[in-house]
């Protein structure tokens, strides 16, 4: 069996592994580019004066805002356990993790941290999700937004992986985010895949990310939380159920 992975490669390498151990070869289809903008410590240098937290949304916010400054003294509050553990591997000894979405974060912001010890920078990228902004602005805290990255969605399928699915040969594709499984829907039908996809099992880490392959692929199931062994259990699952 093959296993479409549309995240960037450089962040798949342990899904890949775990996918092998499993007999199911991955078939590397990067949906998303993320682009770091040219500026992040321009951007950066006015915001960090008296900030006391980082808030990272994405692990692409990590290496966006570890790439633009050398600043690790921040306490940083990860939205879910992936994220986190590339902020640790980014140097962030003190991170926390939501272990959820942008209400988690909020919620846990909120418990952990005190409006009064200094501003919070949000690390995003130019489409972000969600107003952390406005719903910690609400309890008292000043939310600084630095946009240090873009997300760029792929144009076309690469070659590689057309010849797959035009071949049949994908059984299951794993999403991490509603703007790839956006950009896969809309690839595939441009390029008239439907029928090939209605034969595949869509593995979505997240309800947001399951709604927009509804009608694509054939079945849908979704991580009990947000993170890759939830999703790997998703995939286990999906192939214990009967054909």
């Amino acid at each position: 069996m093959k296993a479409l992975v549309t995240r960037p490669e450089e962040q798949s390498a342990s899904l890949a592994a775990a996918l092998r151990q499993r007999g199911i070869e991955p078939v590397m289809e990067p949906l998303i580019r993320i682009r770091l903008g040219e500026d992040g410590a321009h951007i950066l240098s006015p915001l960090l004066p008296g900030a006391q937290a980082v808030l990272f949304t994405s692990a692409n916010g990590v290496r966006a805002f570890a790439a633009a400054t050398a600043r690790r003294d921040l306490s940083a509050y990860a939205v879910g356990d992936m994220t986190a553990a590339e902020a640790r591997r980014a140097g962030f000894a003190a991170t926390t993790s939501a272990g959820g979405n942008a209400e988690d974060l909020a919620a846990l912001v909120r418990e952990r941290v005190r409006p009064a010890d200094g501003a919070l920078i949000h690390a995003a990228g130019s489409a972000g999700t969600g107003d952390l902004a406005g719903t910690l602005g609400g309890a008292g805290f000043e939310v600084r937004r630095a946009i240090l990255y873009e997300a760029l969605p792929a144009e076309r399928f690469g070659a590689a992986a057309l010849a797959e699915i035009q071949a049949g040969a994908i059984g299951a594709a794993l999403f991490f985010s509603p703007r790839t499984a956006a950009a896969f829907a809309r690839l595939a039908r441009e390029a008239g895949l439907e029928a090939r996809c209605a034969g595949m099992i869509g593995i979505a880490l997240s309800p947001a990310v399951a709604v927009r392959l509804a009608g694509l692929v054939r079945i849908i199931h979704v991580a009990r939380a947000p993170t890759m062994t939830s999703l790997l259990d998703a995939l286990d699952r999906a192939l214990a159920e009967p054909r």
